[in-house]
């Protein structure tokens, strides 16, 4: 990245360091490394000196902020340069420019030199308006159709006195609403005070039902959840809403924002004969202009402000679900379940090759029950199968019960299953990187042998499924791509260079994802490794074509090579700190061999001894921290969750069971928790904990196994209420089969705004809400296609069962 314009580099750094609370020699130092092409994995992994340990949630902030300000300065020098074209470049008005300190201040200052098509104030200008548009702002004392009379031209299209004061107020118009410090003001004061309300459009009601909580709605701006501004937003976009930007609330009279803009400008009502019509000159500007400039300014605003927490949230959860504890080298059966076109299953080995694929029918309408678990004990015991993975879509619970069956036939077997989620797995089976990693093989195939890799490492296989197609996020697809693309890159490239990547067995894309290498070089490494065999040392690495001492210097402490050359390739101690471990080795009188894993020799030793010029204390004690336990996965061990016996379908819950679940997702407002059921509960917020939960995240995370009680089951509308709160009282029966909702609310919160039928409503508080999805975005809160999102929405019955399907 380059930095334009004429204002130095060393400002940028020190802002982004005081906003990071850091000093701004550490900034300096990773904006050269970025800049260098450093990757954020690598410059926190392998400079810590360099940046005297900004680790990488630091960096990352940093980054993003180092492109904002630059695209600032990119927009800073091109505005100056326009301004000075103009020549109307004053002292003070380059002052303003150079101090702006964010893109919307920038543009306020520079909207009255912004080149536009002739307005109507500047045709007033033409026609010789200005000195009546100054004389009477300057003095009201003039009787404005008086005034206007000396200023009648029809040659210059003034044909009357009314027509020279509508000039003036167009001229006086476009001033107010385009001073600077005055928009800034108000837009502030807009945002504090102001609020966002809706209302469903005429005949409406049915067909937007699953709007219903915004038929009439309004709350203030800085008290809006993403999740609700994102509903409204498609609320309004699927024309079921219509929305308002109201400044502050209702109130009789002028708008104080008027009063503001008068006192400005020394406008006062003191009776003399110009006063009501500059007040009404204000109000003009006011309605016509200002209001309407903000109003598209705050509505930009809130959907940024939404759109950033949405991707934060799909970022943390597509963290956890990359992270997530893998099963590791173990022989594994995947089912894809599913009903008439039957259970597809494919047998993977210890290495995740594909070593049998079948179609089994146990299930309606074939029900070929008995020959279908035959068929799989033949295929368990043939490939020594350890571990079961069975699909959580359709038929899931049937297959589950299939797969049980299985192990109680055949304890010989030692079996194990498991419920994974095939979020995106229709996506992978149909991809092209698929059909070249399996080309003989059928799309509905495919499938299975991605559930199955799925459970033996989550990581290695996700990453070959575009990260939005995983959609463990909420109205993703409403959110700029280009933010979302990047924010989820940057969370695939942490959490692969954080685990290490075998290169011995990688796939491209899993490669494509390491420090420094792009998918042309990942191909290029698998090529060489196929022409020539298995990698037996990192240095082999440099005879891959393409791959120079950049690149290497990037990837090569993230790539592992087990049982190579060298023990120290298996690690992750980059390879230009060996000597440091030589030094070690030296000091010790061990081989390379023996030093590795013996923890008491390594403890023994003083990291400030093998410090130099080159490595700091900081590297060093990553040397040894990775000596201890070489190539160690960050990620947790791997558990399952147990599924109660006898509860298979909505009908066998009833308020107040307590069981074992698994955590499906986390949006703003709660958690999705899968039960076994065939429909995800979803936890409220507010039935997350006894104290205050500001963020579901700090609760539970998607893949958490959980125990849940369940306060509250709706079966005809499929909607589960839970609680992680086992002492919370569940619900009594109540008419109809529903139970009542209750037990984990706060106190009731109303609504404002709130009118007719609503009202009824009004005792529910939010935790009471649980069953109705806790998101005041509808019953049938939307969610996108091809997302984990929209089938725990489905499964918990708040999307309809066609919407979104795969």
């Amino acid at each position: 990245m380059t930095t334009p314009g004429s204002i130095e580099v060393g400002s940028i750094e020190g802002r982004i360091a005081e906003e990071l609370g850091v000093r701004e020699r550490q900034v300096k130092a990773a904006v050269e490394l970025l800049d260098g092409g450093s990757t954020v994995p690598f410059i926190a992994r392998y400079r810590k000196e360099a940046t005297e340990m900004l680790d990488d949630a630091q960096l990352r902030t940093l980054e993003e902020r180092l492109r904002y300000l630059r695209e600032l300065e990119e927009r800073r020098t091109a505005i100056l340069e326009s301004v000075r074209e103009q020549g109307k470049l004053t002292e003070e008005l380059e002052a303003q420019i150079r101090s702006a300190e964010t893109k919307a201040r920038l543009e306020d200052i520079y909207l009255p030199y912004k080149p536009k098509r002739r307005t109507k104030a500047q045709i007033a200008r033409e026609a010789g308006l200005e000195p009546l548009a100054e004389g009477l702002l300057g003095d009201p004392a003039v009787e404005p159709l008086a005034a206007a009379a000396a200023f009648v031209d029809a040659d210059k299209g003034v044909a009357d006195p009314q027509a020279a004061l509508d000039g003036a107020r167009a001229i006086l118009t476009e001033r107010f609403s385009e001073d600077a410090d005055l928009i800034g003001e108000v837009r502030e004061r807009m945002w504090v005070r102001g609020r966002l309300a809706a209302k469903v459009k005429d005949g409406k009601e049915e067909a937007g039902a699953k709007f219903a909580d915004y038929f009439d709605f309004a709350e203030p701006f800085t008290e809006l959840p993403s999740h609700r501004i994102l509903a409204m937003l498609r609320g309004e976009k699927e024309e079921v809403l219509d929305l308002v930007l109201e400044p502050e609330e209702p109130v009789e009279g002028p708008s104080s924002y008027e009063g503001i803009i008068a006192h400005r400008f020394g406008i006062t009502d003191r009776g003399r004969p110009a006063d009501k019509w500059l007040k009404d000159t204000v109000r003009w500007a006011w309605r016509t202009r200002i209001l309407v400039h903000l109003g598209i300014d705050l509505r930009l605003r809130l959907r940024t402000a939404a759109e950033d927490e949405a991707v934060n949230v799909f970022a943390a959860n597509l963290r956890d679900l990359l992270l997530a504890a893998p099963a590791g080298t173990r022989a594994t059966l995947g089912l894809d379940p599913g009903f008439r076109t039957g259970v597809k299953v494919a047998v993977v080995d210890a290495t995740g090759k594909v070593v049998a694929t079948d179609v089994i029918y146990p299930h309606v309408p074939a029900n070929k029950w008995d020959e279908a678990i035959a068929k799989l004990a033949r295929l368990a015991k043939e490939h020594t199968v350890d571990l079961i993975a069975i699909g959580n879509g359709t038929a899931s619970r049937e297959t589950d019960k299939l797969a049980g069956e299985l192990i109680s036939r055949h304890p010989d077997l030692k079996l194990t299953k498991v419920m994974v989620s095939e979020a995106g797995a229709s996506v992978y089976s149909a991809s092209q990187y698929a059909s070249q990693e399996l080309p003989d093989m059928d799309v509905s195939l495919r499938g299975a042998v991605s559930i199955a890799r799925r459970l033996q490492d989550p990581l290695a296989e996700l990453v070959k499924i575009d990260p939005k197609s995983i959609g463990v996020g909420q109205y993703q697809h409403d959110l700029s791509e280009v933010k979302l693309s990047r924010s989820l890159d940057a969370v695939v490239e942490d959490c692969v260079n954080g685990v290490g990547v075998d290169v011995n067995t990688a796939s491209v894309p899993l490669l494509s994802r390491v420090s420094g290498i792009s998918s042309g070089l990942a191909e290029n490494i698998v090529a060489h490794r196929d022409a020539n065999g298995p990698f037996t040392s990192r240095s082999e690495l440099k005879k891959v074509a393409r791959l120079g001492p950049k690149a290497y210097e990037q990837c090569a402490g993230f790539l592992r090579i087990r049982d190579g050359v060298d023990p120290l390739d298996a690690s992750s101690v980059h390879p230009e700190a060996y000597p440091v471990v030589r030094r070690m080795v030296k000091t010790t009188g061990q081989q390379v061999a023996s030093l590795v894993g013996n923890t008491g020799v390594l403890r023994s030793l003083r990291p400030a001894d093998f410090v130099d010029d080159t490595f700091g204390l900081p590297t060093v004690s990553d040397i040894l921290k990775e000596l201890e336990k070489p190539g160690r996965d960050p990620r947790p061990a791997f558990k399952t969750a147990t599924f109660k016996e006898g509860v298979e379908k909505i009908s066998d819950l009833s308020a107040g069971m307590v069981l074992e679940g698994v955590v499906t997702n986390v949006a703003a407002f709660g958690a999705f928790v899968d039960v076994g059921v065939h429909q995800d509960g979803l936890v409220h917020v507010s039935a997350m904990s006894k104290t205050f939960v500001k963020d579901p995240r700090d609760v539970v995370k998607p893949g958490d196994i959980v125990k849940v009680k369940v306060l509250d089951v709706d079966i005809p509308r499929k909607r589960i209420a839970l609680t992680l709160r086992l002492d919370d009282e569940a619900a009594a029966q109540g008419q109809g089969g529903r139970q009542q909702r209750g037990g984990a609310g706060r106190p009731p919160q109303q609504r404002q705004g709130q009118s007719g039928g609503q009202g009824q409503r009004q005792g529910q508080g939010q935790g009471q809400r649980q069953s109705r999805g806790g998101d005041r975005g509808g019953r049938q809160a939307p969610a996108p296609a091809n997302s984990a999102m929209a089938d725990a929405l489905r499964r918990a019955g708040l999307l309809n069962p066609n919407d979104g399907r795969r």
